[in-house]
């Protein structure tokens, strides 16, 4: 970073201004460090410092901030010229419409993997009811596991989703899973939602000994990053989102290989696998499937950008 634009980040305009001059400052030290969306970024510093939603703020733009909540302000944003994404600064991001937790112990939740939740709930059709439609009574009870659940958004949705689920969601980092629990709680699932630290499907294997106890649904966005690629990634990224999260092996498909064969011991009959799918992997992941007996009406679904981002498979 250039020495005029660092230290034009480490001081504090003062006296402190009104909120329209933070606003515009805020909005000009991020475009001078190249920052993506820096208006946007700007707006939502500025609402969590005032903690005060958008239109509050473009109302009460004269409205002048005091030192204390100027300099907070600042140095968000300067923690964000240096790297930090803007939701671990806020501690929040949305998904599927909901207002989820996040802390650099989990990955950011991204609006492809809400494509996750709208291939599974589309291949479970009538059984994702929880109201058999031939008979009027309550479905039986549909066990569902997210895997690497993170900050339990998949999981969380799920659980909202399906009423009549139980939702086991798995994570190797016991900090995530404290994440994902306040989420089931902030959202009124924590009672259907039971939390279980392990490796991928290992712990669900090992304990439940199939099949006494088998899943409907399993869904998961796994790492999927190849080893070498994690240098090309943006620094938000690379530098500041677990590493466990977003690697997926030397190659990047290693733990889509895993997590195949320990969904195939724990999917009911006509059980169905929906994960997310990393760039170019989708030829490798459905080859995976395809190698192996029992899996059947194997398909994938492009994203908005049009590159295949989720793949679904049933389990006989």
């Amino acid at each position: 970073m250039p020495e005029n634009l660092n230290e034009r980040n480490k001081s504090v305009i003062a006296p402190a201004g009104d909120i329209r001059s933070a606003l515009k400052e805020g909005m000009a030290r991020l475009r001078a460090a190249q920052i993506p969306s820096h208006t946007l970024a700007a707006e939502v510093l500025l609402e969590h410092t005032l903690g005060r939603d958008r239109a509050w703020v473009y109302t009460h733009s004269e409205a002048q901030m005091d030192p204390a909540t100027w300099e907070k302000f600042f140095a968000l944003v300067a923690r964000r010229v240096a790297g930090e994404p803007t939701q671990y600064l806020t501690g929040r991001q949305e998904f599927w419409g909901l207002t989820f937790e996040v802390t650099p112990d989990v990955l950011i939740p991204r609006p492809e993997t809400e494509h996750v939740v709208e291939v599974a709930l589309e291949r479970l059709g009538s059984r994702g009811i929880s109201i058999d439609t031939a008979t009027g009574t309550p479905s039986t009870t549909f066990q569902v596991a997210d895997v690497g659940t993170g900050s339990g958004c998949l999981a969380v949705v799920l659980a909202r989703e399906l009423p009549h689920s139980v939702v086991f969601a798995s994570d190797i980092s016991a900090l995530a899973l404290e994440v994902a629990r306040r989420n089931a709680a902030r959202h009124g699932v924590l009672h259907r939602v039971r939390f279980l630290e392990t490796d991928l499907l290992e712990g669900l294997v090992r304990e439940f000994r199939p099949p006494s106890c088998l899943f409907d649904l399993i869904v998961s966005n796994p790492p999927y990053i190849a080893r070498d690629d994690v240098s090309l990634l943006a620094r938000e990224v690379r530098d500041h989102e677990p590493e466990a999260a977003l690697v997926g092996g030397e190659r990047g498909v290693e733990t889509y290989a895993r997590l195949i064969e320990q969904a195939a011991q724990l999917l009911a009959p006509e059980g169905i696998l929906v994960v997310e799918l990393g760039y170019g992997a989708a030829d490798r992941v459905q080859a995976m499937l395809q190698a192996e007996t029992g899996w059947v009406n194997i398909r994938t679904t492009d994203d908005l950008a049009g590159i295949p981002r989720v793949l679904a498979a049933e389990h006989v």
